[in-house]
């Protein structure tokens, strides 16, 4: 009587099979392609550069009210065109049952300072006390010197 030997172990593959990982990361890759323009709120605005802004990350959220003036003078609501006569009746009637009655305005840096002047008038005639002005941080090409104590 002879003995049954099975030669399985030889049949064993240890190379790893990257094929599925590839396959994965394309999706992925494909996937966050699509979703990363429907990302930005608002339209597109080359904001002030200033030293040293001021935080304000209620802008962000979903329900913020924002009013971008380009550079040319149009002046978008969200993302609605609106001429700036119309801004104050679109503002009135979207803060008629919110309690925080805040507006934030992103002014293009090379916007007359007329429109952006006029969009603000027409801000506060809606009753809106708290404006927020939108600008980013300056880029500083050289830090700052480090302050000597010499005698």
């Amino acid at each position: 009587m002879a003995i049954a030997t099975r030669a399985e172990g030889k049949k064993v593959n240890s190379n790893i099979n990257v094929t599925p990982m590839v396959d994965v990361m394309l999706v992925l890759l494909i996937i966050f392609m699509v979703i990363t323009p429907m990302l930005q709120k608002g339209v597109s605005v080359d904001l002030a550069k200033v030293n040293n802004p001021t935080q304000m990350p209620d802008a962000d959220k979903e329900d913020a009210l924002v009013v971008a003036v380009m550079r040319d003078g149009q002046v978008f609501f969200g993302n609605d065109k609106t001429p700036p006569d119309q801004l104050t009746q679109k503002i009135k009637d979207r803060l008629t049952n919110k309690v925080d009655k805040r507006v934030f305005i992103r002014a293009d840096a090379r916007a007359k300072y007329g429109s952006v002047v006029e969009v603000v008038d027409n801000v506060r005639a809606a009753g809106v006390d708290d404006v927020g002005l939108l600008t980013e941080q300056k880029k500083n090409a050289q830090p700052p010197a480090p302050a000597t104590g010499g005698q």
